[in-house]
């Protein structure tokens, strides 16, 4: 008879993805709120309600887990993006609602912002060798790139854009403004997060953008 233990049921595998997903949502909002360097493990298992041991289990350790925090977030966008079914509008129309989807997703995961602020600040060590970042982001560009290259064949947009520069940009314009809104809201004397404000601002980007594409 054999000795060896029963596979993993699909119950188990069921419950180390909850655990993992739980982990992952609480250091996310630990890493925010504090940075990797004042992120603490203790209370990253407190927020989860977990054993500190199943976290080390599962990730190692705490620069691990941020390592995964990064790759959860940037999964959790794209596949956001990707709910915009791009390649089926019109180019002039996926380009605006890119720059719509991204800064409103900015908006609504101040979250992401910190991380990435965190994840600069260590100087992305912790995506440097992370093929999953890389193949996480890369689709994206390669459909803004169609979506050049079809404006461009339509007459709509003229040619020679970089897919990648233009969405540094339209990431940029966002980022920019919301992570500096305190700075600049105080050196300018100008509340810049009312509700006009942003709407200003949104449309300005999708201006600037648009008319960068014209042929």
């Amino acid at each position: 008879m054999s000795t060896e233990s029963p596979p993993a049921t699909d119950e188990r595998l069921r419950d180390a993805d909850r655990s993992q997903a739980t982990i992952l949502a609480a250091a996310r909002d630990e890493f925010a709120e504090h940075g990797l360097g004042g992120a603490r493990v203790d209370r990253i298992a407190e927020r989860a309600g977990l054993n500190k041991r199943l976290i080390y289990y599962y990730f190692t350790d705490k620069e691990q887990l941020f390592r995964a925090v990064l790759e959860q977030a940037y999964r959790d966008i794209r596949a956001a993006e990707q709910e915009l079914h791009l390649l089926d509008q019109k180019p002039a129309d996926a380009v605006r609602r890119l720059v719509e989807f991204t800064w409103n997703y900015y908006l609504e995961h101040p979250e992401f912002l910190t991380l990435l602020n965190s994840a600069n600040l260590h100087r992305a060590r912790h995506l440097a060798d992370s093929q999953r970042a890389r193949e996480l982001n890369s689709p994206l560009i390669e459909t803004l790139a169609e979506i050049l290259e079809r404006g461009r064949r339509e007459g709509s947009f003229r040619g020679g854009v970089d897919p990648l520069q233009l969405y540094v940009s339209i990431a940029g314009m966002a980022y920019f403004y919301l992570s500096n809104n305190h700075t600049l809201s105080a050196v300018f004397g100008r509340d810049l997060m009312t509700p006009k404000a942003l709407q200003q601002r949104l449309s300005h980007m999708s201006d600037v953008i648009l008319g960068y594409l014209l042929p």
